[in-house]
């Protein structure tokens, strides 16, 4: 479980170091291809975690300032999060859609930023997109070379948007980070509706912040 969590996080913050990137060689809004995005990004993401001393002592301040500041333009968490609630987000008012979204958000910040001190001799091989240009949503396929063992896919689910590509769910070993919250999210909506959910992801994430990063992501 904590292999799998430090390969979502790998995959969720490959769009925080976007910027970067884009600095030195900018592209139009909506121009660039999906699978030429997120092989871009996921390098740049991990050259800059392997890189920097910051980040592989677990500072704090330096690993979420860096997914707090980049990773919000290039994910879609509003439809994560209506994805991971299913039928209930219906049933949300909009104001609770927007705590339920921010709570999410942060739960994810917050338990996957730790896996960025952990990056050591990882690296990522992305294979030829399967989609017609004229597709609006794509899978971005790839595999994770690790050290020892087997190379573990990790698929990306990616829509475009009027500002561009934007990741809404990310696959590890077959398994989609969408789909592993909603069994979590309906039990807590069934027991305390999505005020309860709410309070319980705002109460985990109240712990998450009072650990060291690399404590929190060991959880």
């Amino acid at each position: 479980m904590k292999l799998i969590k430090q390969l979502f996080a790998v995959a969720t913050v490959a769009f925080a170091s976007a910027s970067f990137a884009a600095t030195a060689a900018p592209a139009p809004a909506g121009t660039e291809a999906p699978d030429v995005l997120v092989k871009r990004i996921s390098q740049d993401v991990l050259d800059t975690a392997k890189a920097d001393k910051e980040i592989q002592a677990g500072n704090q301040k330096r690993v979420m300032d860096l997914v707090e500041t980049k990773i919000l333009p290039y994910v879609d968490f509003q439809r994560m999060t209506s994805l991971a609630a299913g039928r209930y987000w219906r049933e949300a008012s909009p104001e609770q859609q927007k705590q339920l979204a921010t709570e999410f958000r942060s739960l994810l910040i917050f338990t996957y930023s730790g896996a960025l001190s952990q990056v050591k001799n990882e690296t990522i091989e992305f294979k030829p997109l399967r989609a017609d240009p004229s597709d609006t949503e794509v899978e971005v396929r790839s595999q994770v070379n690790v050290a020892r063992g087997e190379p573990i896919p990790l698929n990306y689910r990616v829509a475009k948007s009027p500002t561009g590509w934007k990741i809404y769910d990310i696959n590890v070993l077959g398994a989609w980070l969408v789909e592993t919250y909603k069994g979590t999210f309906a039990s807590e909506i069934s027991k305390g509706g999505i005020d309860g959910l709410i309070k319980t992801l705002s109460e985990k994430n109240k712990k998450l912040a009072s650990r060291p990063i690399k404590a929190a992501a060991a959880k």
